[in-house]
């Protein structure tokens, strides 16, 4: 006699099993959307499914990039571990789940030392210290908050090299005018995916597309945006400059005519161009009074932003003069800041408790900091640069790219302040 037991063949109505290693050792201390991935990643494992990055981040409703930094979390513990099929391609990968018994009683040691020689901590500590100095003079500013380990980040999810992370701060900076850390990270993880690993081959892809880039980008930050053209818009401008044979500069003619209109737009300017192309006159709207240019806006903000951050750059020394002692707290936070980020990518078995011990004085120390600044009768955020709208910085367009609320008043101001330029 023999015995069977009917396979249950839809994943959902089976079961998973998780080691309460996992559950003891781990979970208590791991980040939720981390666990999140884990669970749903062994539940898939445990079947035989297949399941990528894409379709775990749309279960879970995460990003992307957060589900590649839970399997980078993982692996940093080793707990889990990717096997790339094609080495050069490091955004795709399998996970291997690794034996939790093993990895905590059997060969942990092994394990760690395996993790410590494989990449896991990718810089040493004076490589990363460069890496930072390199991007604060790009910037003009230190670095704080999240954004040294958010640049980490890059290094173990989107395996960048320090070069082309202070390349892509300086492309941005200086091409596009913006340093926040998110649109540079996304700019960095563009590169990898298109398998530019060298600073070499990443200029050598700009100049290739930087005509008609270029013009795209002309084009959108005549109308006050900084986000990169949609598809159907680039096929718009693809017409003007193919099809009606349109320069640059008469676009741009067609563009500073959305100025007497509440909502610029590119159809309006496909519009004026047609009409142009065509042999008509140009819509009602544009023999509107003319208003100032998007040039002269941005001239404008360029210079209430840099207002703001001579201002706090003024501040700070006062303080430094006067209170030496904030002087050597802001030191020592950047560096207890640079020793958080490196012990993130660290292998070490007490990481939770040497990260808490940091934070634990960076804590103390800013308590003391705004103690000491409030017994000067000076306010706790003295110091911290204070733009005129903090939803964009004082540049004129929020992170995701669109025109800010502030435009208006600012085209306004700037109208007064071009006026009172040329008397």
């Amino acid at each position: 006699m023999t015995f069977g037991k009917r396979q249950i063949k839809e994943v959902y109505l089976s079961d998973t099993s998780v080691e309460n290693i996992f559950i003891n050792e781990y979970m208590a201390s791991a980040p939720g959307d981390c666990v999140k991935v884990y669970l749903l990643g062994l539940m898939y494992a445990e079947s035989g499914q297949a399941l990528d990055n894409a379709d775990i981040a749309k279960q879970l409703s995460l990003p992307e990039e957060d589900v590649m930094k839970a399997w980078s979390y993982w692996e940093s513990l080793g707990a889990a571990r990717k096997k790339y099929p094609d080495t050069k391609d490091r955004f795709r990968y399998d996970i291997e789940f690794v034996s939790l018994k093993e990895q905590l009683y059997g060969s942990k040691t092994k394990r760690n030392k395996a993790a410590e020689s494989d990449g896991t901590h990718p810089l040493g500590d004076q490589e990363l210290k460069a890496m930072y100095r390199s991007i604060e003079r790009i910037v003009g500013r230190p670095l704080g908050g999240k954004e040294p380990a958010e640049i980490l980040s890059w290094i173990t999810d989107y395996q960048a090299v320090p070069e082309v992370i202070i390349h892509a701060y300086s492309y941005c900076v200086k091409t596009r005018k913006k340093d926040n850390h998110k649109y540079v990270g996304m700019v960095v993880r563009e590169w990898m995916e298109k398998q530019l690993f060298e600073v070499s081959a990443i200029d050598a892809y700009l100049q290739e597309v930087d005509q008609r880039h270029f013009f795209y980008k002309r084009v959108l930050k005549s109308l006050g945006f900084t986000r990169n053209a949609t598809e159907q818009e680039k096929k718009l401008m693809d017409a003007w400059f193919d099809e009606m044979a349109f320069s640059i500069d008469k676009v741009l003619e067609a563009c500073d005519k959305t100025s007497g209109i509440s909502n610029p737009n590119i159809n309006y300017v496909n519009g004026v161009l047609r009409n142009w192309y065509e042999g008509k006159d140009t819509p009602a709207a544009d023999t509107a009074k003319k208003s100032v240019s998007m040039a002269i806006v941005q001239q404008y903000y360029d210079m209430i932003r840099k207002q703001a951050e001579t201002q706090a750059a003024e501040k700070k020394e006062q303080v430094y003069q006067r209170i030496p002692e904030v002087k050597e707290i802001d030191m020592a936070l950047r560096t207890f800041g640079m020793e958080i980020t490196r012990l993130m990518v660290s292998a070490r078995s007490d990481k939770k408790q040497q990260i808490d011990k940091q934070k634990e004085k960076v804590g103390q120390l800013s308590d003391k900091k705004t103690r000491l600044l409030m017994e000067n009768g000076l306010a706790a955020d003295h110091m911290e640069t204070k733009y005129r709208c903090a939803h964009c910085g004082d540049t004129g367009t929020t992170d995701t790219g669109e025109r800010c609320a502030c435009f208006r008043e600012i085209q306004k101001e700037a109208e007064v302040w071009q006026k009172t330029k040329k008397s």
